[in-house]
């Protein structure tokens, strides 16, 4: 279990507690305020990436090694749909961890992702061996 599901509503808590001791009705306000916007504009971030990720195949990227370059450890699973705007091809059991992920491109080159409790682990780009040149010349 992760501190900040604990720590981020006991800040809360405690935002509109000071609040309220400083201010009154109107900190409590102001506070609420503030982090109902804080919802809202984590949750539209979260609608916008599913939605862009609600137009592709599940599992496609447009470049496998692209997609590589741009992750970073710890990065989360939102995060990862986001760059790159597909949902994954699940290849872990579901709800067993940890999970593990595919984005594929057109050459045939995929990441594969592994998460741990929603953040980035690893990951392992590979691509499919090239040709020689006389097997390309012999197709023709």
């Amino acid at each position: 279990m992760t501190f900040q599901r604990i720590l981020v509503p006991i800040a809360g808590a405690a935002l509109v507690v000071f609040a309220w001791r400083a201010y009154g009705w109107a900190g409590v306000a102001l506070v609420g305020g503030g982090i109902l916007m804080w919802i809202l504009l984590h949750f539209t971030r979260l609608t916008q990436v599913l939605k862009r990720a609600s137009d592709r195949p599940i599992g496609w990227v447009d470049s496998a090694v692209m997609l590589n370059a741009r992750l970073k450890p710890n990065l989360t699973l939102l995060h990862v749909i986001g760059l790159a705007r597909a949902l994954g091809e699940q290849l872990s059991p579901k709800d067993e961890q940890p999970e593990i992920f595919r984005w594929t491109d057109g050459s045939a080159s995929h990441v594969t992702c592994e998460f741990a409790a929603g953040k980035l682990v690893k990951w392992t780009l590979e691509r499919p061996a090239p040709q020689p040149a006389d097997a390309l010349e012999a197709g023709r």
